[in-house]
């Protein structure tokens, strides 16, 4: 998600900007990200989901 067309609910300008504090938060959080997939795009993240199922079903085949 980018920032440039957030608008702040504090000072109600473009968070882009850091009017005020809550914006210069707001903008320094969207900038690192707030975890270690937030870099990956949903479809990078369904595809992983997907690889784990079927190598879990793939154990579950084999342990059976």
């Amino acid at each position: 998600m980018t920032y440039d067309r957030l608008v702040c609910a504090n000072c109600a300008g473009p968070v882009a900007e850091g009017r005020c504090p809550t914006c210069r938060a707001s903008r320094q959080r969207l900038e690192q990200g707030e975890g270690p997939f937030s870099q990956l795009n949903p479809a990078t993240l369904v595809a992983l989901l997907v690889v784990l199922v079927a190598a879990m079903a793939l154990l579950a085949h084999q342990a059976a």
